[in-house]
């Protein structure tokens, strides 16, 4: 099956918004077997709409759109179908009828204009939608399908994993293709392809490299009639994976790193605190992304100031010495946290984030130190000057991985 995807959207065009919709479905296709052949991004102008959708519609066997559902005149998804297909739309009761109660719900009248969020044309059929007032589209007509879906990307995601995937996944015939992502740390790029090569040759199977901010990425795929048959070739190559990198493996496919340090601390009982000071909080932020972080994440202290580093129990001898931008003060950071929180582990961050140098260190330099519960202090120092949020990023990078290698220390 031939698919293209068309995002929806004069904001796309002009950079105000990121198009991750196409990017979070792309990546999918080829799981259902299905190879996706073009993408591109129209604004709300209903000429080249029409024009988009209908060298689509004669070259795609599954053309998926996002955007352009909304109620006012610039939203012309569902104008553009019914141009390309040449069919009228109606109003749907069901439609209308969940349209006034999801406003009476929200204690307001419907405007007149959402109405058009209730039609339906002979070859569609509505996608449920929950989470907005767009309903989308499933049309089929000729051997073409034409799926449309909101832009809000919430609204897309939830239709695409409850309405439309499964629909493709009933339909393919070509196979599937599966995928296993083992993500290491710690060993360069080219390392990582050296190690793996030997499995390369494995029939049915494909494996490439990725370098990633939060190490190297091993990507195993193999297509086949079935789900189960695709695992039964990926499974005695991750196993052998596992034994030639071991500890370097940290996650598999979605996993992330706050994740697996998260599951490690709870599978132990074991609590973690944070002192940060050019993260600003990102580092706390990040540990609690994940569910149920407040079962081993009490809290941190964000010291941005040097007093309040002293403040907060920071030992000024060592800010003296060494000066705040150390790996001492790093150190000094993460036991004195550890310590006031009453926690297992503590984290330390401190550096230049930029775009100005600071005592004499230029921008990029940071700091970063654990403290686990046997009172073993590591840290690590990184100088990477790629601008202000980039440091942040991957200082908070480097400080989960740091408590990681302490976390395995501890085991």
């Amino acid at each position: 099956m031939k698919a293209e995807i068309i995002a929806v959207g004069t904001e796309i065009l002009l950079g105000e918004i990121v198009d991750t919709n196409s990017a979070h479905i792309a990546r999918q296709l080829p799981e259902l077997g299905i190879d996706l052949f073009y993408k591109s991004v129209v604004g709300d102008n209903r000429g080249r709409i029409v024009e988009v959708f209908s060298r689509a519609w004669g070259r795609s066997d599954l053309t998926i759109i996002t955007g352009g559902l909304g109620p006012t005149d610039d939203d012309m998804t569902r104008e553009g179908i019914c141009s390309v297909l040449g069919e009228e739309p109606h109003i749907d009761p069901d439609l209308e009828a969940h349209l006034r109660k999801f406003f009476v719900g929200r204690g307001y009248p419907m405007p007149e204009s959402n109405l058009k969020q209730a039609w339906l044309i002979p070859s569609a059929r509505a996608l449920e939608n929950p989470r907005g007032t767009a309903p989308g589209w499933w049309v089929e007509r000729d051997g073409h399908v034409i799926v449309s879906m909101p832009g809000v990307p919430t609204e897309m995601e939830r239709m695409w994993a409850n309405e439309v995937r499964p629909e493709l996944e009933r339909r393919t015939l070509d196979g599937v293709l599966v995928t296993r992502t083992i993500k290491t740390i710690g060993i360069g790029e080219g390392s990582v392809d050296e190690m793996a090569r030997p499995l390369y040759g494995t029939p049915g199977i494909g494996i490439g490299t990725y370098a990633r901010a939060d190490g190297v990425h091993l990507r195993i795929g193999a297509k086949a009639p079935t789900r189960e048959q695709a695992w039964s070739l990926i499974r005695p190559v991750e196993q052998e994976m596992d034994q030639i990198f071991g500890n370097a493996i940290w996650g598999r496919d979605d996993d992330t790193f706050e994740g697996v340090i998260g599951d490690m601390l709870t599978a132990r009982k074991q609590t973690l605190s944070t002192m940060e000071s050019c993260t600003g909080g990102l580092l706390a932020s990040t540990l609690t992304d994940v569910p149920g972080a407040a079962t081993y994440y009490p809290g941190g202290i964000v010291t941005y100031w040097t007093d309040l580093k002293i403040d907060s129990g920071v030992d000024p001898g060592v800010i003296e010495e060494f000066g705040v931008i150390s790996p001492e003060t790093a150190e000094a950071m993460a036991k004195t946290v550890r310590e006031r929180l009453g926690t297992d582990f503590g984290v330390g961050i401190t550096g230049v984030a930029g775009p100005d140098p600071q005592e004499d260190k230029p921008p990029g330099t940071v700091h970063v130190a654990v403290a686990s519960p046997d009172g073993a202090v590591v840290h690590l120092s990184m100088s990477m000057n790629s601008g202000r949020a980039a440091v942040k990023r991957r200082a908070v990078t480097n400080a989960l991985l740091l408590l990681r290698r302490a976390l395995l220390a501890e085991a």
